[in-house]
């Protein structure tokens, strides 16, 4: 039971690597604040040691209310895992300036602000915290302009972090997966045929043969929060199934 007695906020947990996160963390003997914005999905995820919570990351009223709830409730916080993020289709020249700001706002802006929301808690507990990224973080990737370079800042977010943190004994590190099996490019609006599809052409672009699953991805993150990773911050660590050694295609 590594993280007895710990508290664990993850956002995100209405889906995908958020809710396997929180799973996770619970059968570690953690109690978690699990955050996401659909309110009946979320009912699914409340269980014993969970505790949920229907935030706009975007808003930054509610988020400050959360997160004075959050340590009100739990008396404090160990671990924060910035999971939430949506991913939408587009290109340098036709990624308009509202959807390249809803991307930085979800997938950057929030995270500084929960981060900075919860931050004196962490160092009082000398805690830690990880960021999921993407391979896109890592790699560019053609279509997806924004969310590569929303995913470039938030690694860029963790290497800044861990410095400027490492003094006071907290340690900052992300996640960067290849394709996973979740919500995120249904939640963009791709239907089921075009994702399905997409699947099985992900097969052939990950070297070992196949998309991930959010579990894989819940284990590598339980790991960088443990105390099996204590000497370990700043890392963008790919877990992708090969998919960032790979050429363009």
């Amino acid at each position: 039971m590594e993280f007895d007695g710990k508290v664990a906020i993850v956002t995100g947990a209405t889906s995908g690597i958020g809710m396997a996160t929180a799973f996770r963390f619970t059968e570690q003997g953690a109690q978690v604040a699990a955050v996401g914005r659909k309110k009946e999905i979320l009912s699914k995820v409340q269980r014993l040691n969970i505790r949920t919570y229907t935030v706009d990351l975007t808003n930054e009223q509610e988020t400050s209310v959360f997160a004075r709830r959050a340590l009100e409730d739990f008396g404090g916080v160990d671990i924060l895992v910035n999971a939430a993020g949506i991913i939408a289709n587009g290109t340098i020249e036709n990624t308009t300036l509202a959807d390249y700001d809803l991307m930085m706002n979800i997938n950057v802006r929030s995270v500084l602000q929960l981060t900075q929301l919860v931050l004196p808690s962490i160092i009082e507990r000398k805690g830690n915290i990880v960021n999921v990224s993407s391979v896109t973080g890592l790699r560019a990737f053609p279509n997806v302009f924004a969310y590569c370079v929303s995913k470039a800042a938030v690694d860029q977010f963790t290497r800044c972090a861990a410095l400027e943190l490492a003094p006071k004994g907290v340690r900052v590190n992300a996640v960067n997966p290849g394709v996973v099996r979740t919500n995120l490019h249904l939640n963009s609006g791709m239907n089921e045929d075009s994702y399905t599809a997409f699947v099985e052409r992900s097969k052939t672009t990950h070297p070992l043969g196949r998309i991930g699953q959010p579990e894989e991805i819940a284990d590598l993150i339980l790991f960088l929060a443990s105390s099996k990773a204590s000497w370990i911050t700043g890392t963008t660590y790919s877990i992708d199934g090969g998919r960032a050694q790979t050429c363009a295609r």
